[in-house]
């Protein structure tokens, strides 16, 4: 059996930070597996927030930023080494 859902429950969109009644929002998995729930925390999106992200399956979208998370450099140097990755896994972007 299921069990209930608090659904008076708030929680935080994890995009813009509002605030929100669980019954009110998305729950998102980063893993995109959201129907294998054992042992698994979800964050949650407000449904506009939700209405904004690009439903499109993301591959190994999720462990390339982990791996390339650096925490302390800037944004050029975030995206050049996002750029330099995503070229050599996939090759140069007008190949494709």
């Amino acid at each position: 059996m299921w069990p209930s859902r608090n659904r008076t429950e708030t929680v935080t969109c994890l995009a813009c930070g509002a605030e929100r009644p669980r019954d009110e929002t998305r729950e998102y998995d980063k893993y995109g597996d959201r129907w294998d729930r054992e042992d698994k925390t979800f964050e949650y999106l407000c449904k506009s927030c939700h209405r904004e992200l690009c439903h499109h399956p993301r591959g190994d979208l999720e462990e390339l930023l982990i791996d390339l998370e650096t925490g302390d450099g800037s944004r050029d140097a975030f995206l050049a080494s996002y750029l330099a990755a995503v070229e050599e896994r996939y090759g140069p972007l007008g190949e494709r």
